[in-house]
């Protein structure tokens, strides 16, 4: 069984039938659909040729919605709203008892994630058992398009990410994005690129994170995932099999270089199942 643990509906062009086409293709057999309800002034103009057709917001709820009430035993719902919205717990609760919403994500905002309403918001994904995604960027990746925004960052840093998991303990983070996978080296590439490169320097911040607190998981999806793991492939192993437990496949894309990439590593058929799909059920049920 293969669960692709991250993706997104109406995105680089896909429509629910393209997803669906592209699961059978691949052969995973249940998604993950998130939000990525990040207001318009906090996200790139880039997004808006990638998530055409959403009017309300990159991916909007209604989104998500859609494409899981047309294949429900194919998709697993996801709603992340904006923790800064005064109603946003009432909306995430209303979201979870009307339509069944198993995980809070993804969430991508300008400010740092141990901001008090996103603490709260946290914690009660954590007493409702919701797995919760979210992104971090240092947004030094600039092409130099935006002068005057050098880049889109997301979360504060690992350092903010960090506190947040530990006002949190009894919820479950999927750490996720260029701004996370950057620190499996103990280097400074992530003050220069999203996407470092090179050979893995030990002691590294997920290391460390991902020892000290049981309750952060490894989102492996995105190119930033996947350019973690290439970096080094010998460091890439020990990593898999030091935190089999707690390593999620997922795509955020509609391609299988992730899955070609696992599988060329001969790693025990234990251990792939549990990245494939087995950590993902224990989550979500």
């Amino acid at each position: 069984m293969i669960i692709d643990s991250h993706n997104h509906p109406n995105y680089l062009g896909y429509t629910t039938d393209k997803i669906l086409a592209d699961m059978a293709q691949n052969n995973i057999d249940r998604t993950w659909l998130l939000t990525l309800e990040t207001p318009d002034h906090e996200y790139s103009p880039a997004y808006y040729r990638i998530t055409r057709g959403n009017e309300d917001g990159p991916i909007p709820f209604t989104s998500c919605l859609a494409s899981f009430q047309q294949a429900p035993d194919k998709f697993v719902l996801g709603y992340a709203p904006d923790p800064r919205h005064p109603h946003a717990i009432d909306k995430l609760e209303a979201a979870i008892e009307l339509y069944n919403v198993r995980v809070c994500g993804e969430i991508m905002l300008r400010m740092m994630y141990d901001n008090w309403d996103a603490v709260r918001l946290f914690q009660f994904c954590g007493k409702k058992g919701l797995p919760v995604i979210v992104e971090v960027n240092y947004g030094a990746g600039s092409d130099g398009r935006f002068p005057n925004r050098p880049g889109y960052w997301y979360g504060g840093g690992i350092e903010a990410y960090e506190r947040a998991i530990r006002e949190c303990p009894e919820t479950n983070f999927l750490g996720h994005g260029p701004g996370f996978w950057s620190h499996i080296s103990a280097d400074e590439g992530y003050k220069s690129s999203d996407y470092p490169r090179g050979e893995v320097a030990p002691g590294g911040k997920v290391v460390q994170m991902m020892r000290e607190y049981p309750n952060l998981y490894c989102d492996l999806s995105a190119f930033s995932g996947l350019n973690a793991l290439k970096r080094d492939v010998e460091f890439t192993k020990e990593f898999l099999l030091e935190f089999q437990d707690r390593i999620l496949y997922g795509r955020d894309q509609y391609d299988n270089h992730l899955q070609e990439f696992l599988n060329a590593l001969e790693l025990p058929q234990d251990v792939l199942d549990k990245i494939y799909a087995g950590n993902s059920l224990r989550l979500v049920p």
